[in-house]
């Protein structure tokens, strides 16, 4: 029996191979370069073959390589004219509503559902690193936090509420328990280090420029899942800055937040194609704003 591919690996291989460059293929993808080579590595194992080989002047593909590349090429064009069809015959009253992380859609969907109650209302659950499901027409709406990890041209961007961001520590780290902290107070710890973001992205979350204009520094795991970020975390290995609404990690007793000073906040925001004309696109982002705006949470912690 021939092996099921992931289409997502073959995107990446795609770019590689066109690319010759697992850096520049990792820049073009949003990923980390580590991350992209395992991924390379998982498809090479699922099919059995050699695909690429890496040279000092980048990566070159082997036999096997260039006669899969162009088949690769075909079925990723068949797989999203496959989506367009299915898209297209869809009825026109439907709507797929993506929504990141802990962030909860619940009022805004049910007031979106009461007032079109003819309309066929879907909802998925993505990470923050899926934004590009609304680019790829698999979502219509995406609420999600700032910045986002994709390309913001012939995007809309409807700003819902904002949101503090707070530092993440073990229980037992030495900041744990202080009322506030400022950024130089964590100047000199390692953050963790997360794949598939885009640069904005990344340099937001870690604080980035700094006064120093030097990189923050990047503890020794790369964090594919939240829960790998949460797990080295709470090792000790690194520290996290995080939005104060999401409280996912509540479920860890071993795991603290503590306030920051002096700190912008994030936004929380709905995020549409510029060129949908989807009506119930429209309909939602009035739900959104009406059901899901909440209180600009306060920078800095209240009083002990």
């Amino acid at each position: 029996m021939l092996p099921d591919l992931d289409l997502r690996l073959v995107r990446y291989f795609t770019v590689v191979a066109e690319q010759l460059n697992f850096a520049r293929a990792a820049e073009e993808l949003r990923v980390a370069q580590p991350s992209l080579s395992r991924q390379i590595q998982r498809l090479e194992n699922t099919l059995g073959v050699r695909l690429l080989e890496r040279t000092t002047q980048g990566s070159r593909l082997t036999a096997a390589g260039a006669a899969f590349l162009p088949k690769a090429q075909q079925l990723l064009h068949g797989a999203q004219q496959a989506i367009l069809t299915a898209l297209a015959a869809a009825p026109s009253r439907t709507i797929t509503i993506g929504y990141v992380d802990d962030l909860v859609i619940t009022p805004a969907v049910r007031n979106l559902r009461h007032r079109c109650p003819d309309a066929h209302v879907r909802t998925r659950h993505l990470g923050s690193q899926d934004a590009s499901t609304l680019l790829e027409r698999q979502v219509d709406v995406l609420v999600t936090r700032m910045p986002l990890p994709i390309p913001a041209e012939d995007l809309e961007v409807t700003v819902l509420y904002s949101e503090a961001r707070v530092l993440l520590v073990p229980a037992s780290h030495r900041l744990a328990g202080k009322e506030a902290v400022t950024a130089g107070d964590i100047a000199a710890e390692p953050l963790v280090g997360c794949t598939g973001m885009g640069l904005e992205w990344t340099t937001f979350w870690r604080l980035e420029p700094r006064s120093d204009s030097e990189p923050a520094p990047v503890g020794p795991t790369l964090a594919e899942t939240y829960e790998d970020k949460l797990e080295a975390i709470a090792d000790g290995t690194a520290i996290a800055i995080v939005p104060a609404g999401d409280r996912r990690y509540t479920l860890r007793p071993d795991l603290v937040t503590v306030a920051l000073d002096g700190i912008e906040p994030c936004q929380i925001v709905v995020v549409t194609r510029t060129a949908d004309t989807n009506p119930l696109v429209t309909e939602f982002v009035r739900s959104a704003k009406d059901f899901l705006v909440g209180h600009i949470t306060s920078v800095t912690a209240p009083p002990a």
